[in-house]
């Protein structure tokens, strides 16, 4: 019978919240998910800067930030400044910790970047050297690992109740806002999208030993990119299987069609099965991730926890959690720089599975990693 701890899905809470963070950017996801999630925690924010100088006005008046910098460097330079949140695009990431580093050395703490930590295996690797030689600890926004059903079901996978996973899928049929800086990245939806599958599928199952994959072009997205709808499937050599159908087109649910948009997730165990569904696509609403699950242990039976907490923007308490937890401990984030590596390096895979229309693996791109930028 399932013992009746509850299920573990929040996240662990530094002792200090009184660290003072520095916010590099100040678009949607740090505006609406991190300084919201911050405030609600209590987490301790205390300067920002982004590339148009207003909009970090505007951004720190909404959430009494109480310093503004000029430039995106002033801000790295400010002494006071213990941890850094970085939430720039993704290829203009890497620069900017890099000059963190070279300006925090003896003083920054941590730094939260957003995913993907980079667009390679080469940059993210350098990113994660450069930090570990200036005594910075470096965490990796991957925030759908903080997602309640998602967290929860690992709990249910730790506690053995599935016994041996033979099959995890995710049916994603939702319609992601793409931000302007995507349009120039050379991957659209395998870095920005299928990258929170691809990592929850790590964070379940663990690095895949092979990787299929299929893409087409995305019929709404007019600007050019090689990968819109992505099809993969992980293999493992225990014999489990992963797959995700990442459908960002999810039909002309957007042109007067009366669409079933959703993400549905499900794993299959040797004991027993457990299934979800993610908020997500409904936001702004506030729509609980769920999850169900039934084992041998208690045969016939349906067992629904349930929460009120949402992916967006409740997930953003975890992210940031992690990583000052890891700076009062002194040990690695739950999400370091160091695991995050492979997540780039299965992006890869399948981003070369699915437009060199070969199999690939995860090893491959991490010894293969072609050089820093």
């Amino acid at each position: 019978m399932p013992e009746n701890r509850p299920l573990d899905y929040r996240p662990r809470l530094p002792h200090r919240k009184d660290w003072r963070i520095g916010c590099a950017g100040a678009g949607f996801i740090m505006r609406d998910c991190h300084l919201v999630a911050y405030r609600n925690a209590g987490f301790n924010p205390v300067a920002i800067a982004s590339r148009m100088l207003a909009t970090a006005r505007a951004v720190a008046d909404l959430h009494h930030i109480p310093r503004v910098h000029e430039t995106l460097d002033d801000l790295l330079a400010d002494p006071e400044i213990e941890i850094l949140d970085v939430a720039v695009p993704p290829d203009a990431q890497p620069d900017l910790i890099r000059r963190a580093v070279a300006a925090g050395k003896g003083r920054l703490r941590g730094i939260l970047a957003q995913k993907p930590l980079a667009l390679s295996v080469a940059d993210a690797r350098d990113l994660v050297m450069r930090c570990a030689d200036a005594g910075i600890v470096l965490a990796v926004n991957q925030n759908m690992r903080f997602d309640q059903s998602i967290r929860a079901a690992k709990d249910v996978l730790n506690r053995g109740w599935l016994g041996e996973p033979v099959l995890a899928t995710i049916d994603m049929r939702a319609v992601p806002h793409w931000m302007p800086w995507a349009q120039g990245l050379p991957s659209l939806s395998t870095f920005v999208m299928s990258i929170h599958h691809l990592d929850t599928f790590r964070y379940w199952l663990g690095t895949p030993d092979r990787v299929l994959a299929s893409t087409r072009p995305d019929p709404r997205t007019r600007f050019p990119h090689r990968d819109g709808i992505n099809l993969y499937i992980l293999e493992y050599d225990s014999g489990a299987r992963a797959s995700s159908w990442d459908d960002v087109w999810a039909g002309p649910c957007k042109d007067g069609v009366a669409g079933d948009v959703g993400i549905r997730w499900r794993v299959e165990g040797t004991d027993g099965l457990m299934q979800g569904t993610i908020g997500w696509p409904k936001y702004p609403a506030r729509e609980p991730s769920t999850l169900e699950y039934s084992t041998r242990q208690q045969p016939g039976m349906w067992f629904r926890p349930r929460w009120d907490d949402v992916w967006f923007p409740d997930a953003f308490v975890g992210t940031m959690a992690q990583l000052l937890v890891a700076v009062e401990d002194g040990t690695e984030p739950e999400i370091g720089g160091r695991d995050n590596v492979e997540t780039i390096a299965l992006c890869e895979a399948v981003f070369a599975a699915a437009t060199e229309h070969r199999v690939t693996t995860v090893r491959e791109f991490l010894r293969h990693d072609g050089g820093s930028s």
